[in-house]
């Protein structure tokens, strides 16, 4: 008896240990190609046309190709192992969405702000909530194509980010730069909370 109760426990499905991470930033910063980009499944969208209703409201200066945004938000999924999923919420980037954001933040174990130079002062709102809320966060300059260069310490100065916040430089179009910028806020969050960080 006692080996068939413990079979049966043995058998029972694991369930998976589940990381939240934010991925935010301005209007048109790349949130929801990064999350597409690294989600295993079919990411969920809520990607609408943008249309005259926005004019006056949506500032497209710098983006004037985009031709949809975020009304609600992304969600993507990464498989760690069995033990751990990884679940992705891109944040709408309009400030008429900005009630979401609190649900959203709800028991986030961090978040990537996307940084875009050609509109840098877009990811301000994003850096506030985060630093108001005491959420670590790590800042991804996306690397546009045609877009104006900049070195890091000079959007560091620019974005006044505190030095441990850290900045990396990324493709959110590349799945591989995009989990280097996953890697840097969990690394960051690590050492927040005074844990060991693996080298190399």
């Amino acid at each position: 008896m006692d080996s068939v109760r413990s079979d049966r426990a043995a058998a029972a499905p694991r369930v998976p240990l589940a990381l939240k991470i934010l991925i935010a930033g301005g209007f048109g910063a790349g949130k929801t190609t990064l999350v597409s980009a690294l989600s295993e499944v079919r990411p969920l969208q809520t990607e609408e046309v943008l249309t005259g209703a926005g004019i006056g409201t949506d500032d497209v200066s710098g983006v004037e190709g985009k031709s949809t945004t975020t009304v609600a938000m992304d969600f993507g999924r990464i498989t760690i192992n069995d033990d751990l999923q990884v679940y992705l919420f891109g944040t709408p980037g309009q400030d008429r969405f900005w009630f979401l954001w609190d649900e959203l933040a709800f028991g986030a174990l961090g978040a990537v702000v996307l940084a875009d130079t050609r509109r840098l002062a877009d990811c301000f709102p994003s850096i506030d909530y985060f630093e108001q809320r005491g959420i670590p966060f790590v800042v991804g300059v996306n690397c546009f194509d045609g877009a104006r260069r900049f070195s890091l310490e000079a959007v560091r100065d620019a974005l006044d980010l505190d030095p441990e916040v850290p900045l990396v430089l990324c493709d959110v179009r590349d799945r591989q730069s995009g989990k280097l910028v996953l890697i840097s806020l969990v690394e960051h969050v690590a050492r927040r909370r005074g844990e060991p960080v693996p080298v190399g």
